[in-house]
């Protein structure tokens, strides 16, 4: 979204770009429109346009007469007229394509009850302007707290200050007709400033606010797209999309405008396709076709006694068929031409997520249970070598029994010899 609709700092300016609102680009490139003119100077004598281009807060801009002759360039913060008192806006225009952007959007250049631009804005009307716009967002949600309690069905989705901040301009989106002159009445009393109600449709309030779409890029209608054109449900139908409501509906509510965007590309793609109509007659049955898939140029049909099984065939393959079947001649079956499809193997990309580990480049730790297996080690070591020495004094203590008996037989035998 642009500079000025960003979350404020703790001083009081804007996030965002991080250019605290005056970026180069006219707030984050909300509605701009490139200056292919810039680089040319004016033929001898021409004097230069006196109309410039003024963006307020978000998507709303109007045309001003420069009639003190001020040298204004592209990005210029201004002090224009109002209805009552004075506006503070940024200009993102000037020149001769300011003419053609008020052709373009049916504005009199001719017409002498233009507003004026007053002056250059001076450093006080910038900071009496910061001040108002930082109080926006806090009144916002107290005229909602007030407008539950009059149990108004309706939403309040912006809040706009005058740049002199001796009005307020609340948005606001309702499916009836709403009384809010009792509102009015509460909010004036409640924040000492004269109140301005103005109704808008869902389209124009996914334009003030701006957003992210589902094609993870800004809103359309809150960056460029300033024609609203109507969108139909055949559209989806023409590019072959599933009717959901969730998937087709934007932020706003409507089918989203990118419908339309290809919908010609889709139509002259089709003027070379036969009708989804189309009957084929064959030997075996009549088919009837099931399914068009433009990118592939191919066709599914199935029998009219077995809807479940269906055949693919090519749209060449079709065209032909529906030329034998005008000549009154059918085919044997769709099988013979299924067969005939070659059928192209797509690219498939491995799914490697999970398969590599995450701590593959990590040192190993070391474990601490070496020092344990190592004691371990030498209390076997030194319990196996003590087992070791019993049994060597067992068996010396066994050898010298042995020979003591054997003297001891001699010695007896020897006696009774004698």
């Amino acid at each position: 979204m642009g500079c000025s609709s960003c979350s404020t700092g703790k001083d009081g300016q804007p996030r965002g770009c991080k250019n605290n609102g005056t970026c180069g680009t006219d707030g984050c490139n909300k509605l701009t429109v490139f200056d292919w003119l810039s680089n040319m100077s004016l033929p001898s004598g021409q004097k230069p346009f006196d109309c410039v281009e003024v963006r307020f807060k978000n998507s709303r801009k109007e045309f001003f007469r420069n009639t003190e002759n001020l040298s204004l360039s592209i990005g210029d913060v201004v002090a224009t007229q109002a209805q009552s008192g004075h506006d503070i806006g940024m200009v993102t225009l000037v020149g001769e394509l300011v003419k053609v952007q008020m052709k373009r959007k049916k504005v009199d250049f001719k017409d002498e009850a233009l507003p004026k631009v007053y002056r250059k804005a001076s450093q006080s009307d910038i900071d009496k302007w910061q001040k108002c716009r930082d109080r926006e967002e806090e009144i916002k949600k107290r005229a909602r707290e007030i407008a539950i309690i009059l149990k108004l069905q309706m939403k309040i989705s912006d809040v706009e200050f005058q740049g002199d901040g001796s009005k307020a301009t609340f948005f606001y989106t309702a499916e009836e007709r709403v009384d809010f002159r009792q509102l009015i009445k509460d909010m004036a009393k409640a924040f000492g400033i004269r109140i301005e109600m103005r109704q808008i449709g869902y389209r124009q309030e996914a334009q003030r606010l701006g957003g992210i779409g589902s094609c993870g890029r800004e809103l359309c209608c809150s960056t460029w797209l300033t024609d609203f054109r109507s969108v139909s449900t055949s559209a989806a139908r023409y590019q072959q999309l599933s009717l959901n409501p969730q998937k087709l509906a934007g932020q706003c509510g409507k089918l989203k405008c990118c419908l339309n965007y290809e919908l010609d590309m889709y139509l002259e793609a089709l003027k070379d396709f036969p009708s989804q109509d189309t009957k084929l007659f064959t030997e075996k049955g009549l088919a009837f076709c099931q399914k068009t898939d433009i990118f592939k140029e191919m066709l599914w049909f199935s029998y009219k006694d077995d809807p479940s099984n269906w055949h693919v065939l090519s749209k060449d393959q079709v065209i032909e068929i529906l030329q034998k079947n005008k000549k009154k001649e059918k085919v044997a079956s769709l099988e013979e031409y299924t067969v005939d499809n070659f059928v192209k193997e797509e690219k498939v990309f491995e799914n490697v997520v999970g398969q590599d580990s995450l701590t593959r480049f990590d040192r190993p730790k070391k474990s601490r249970n070496r020092k344990r297996n190592r004691n371990k080690q030498k209390t076997n070591d030194s319990g196996g070598n003590g087992n070791a020495d019993s049994k060597t004094q067992n068996n010396q203590k066994n050898q010298s029994g042995q020979r003591n008996k054997k003297r001891r037989n001699n010695n007896k035998r020897r006696q009774n010899n004698g």
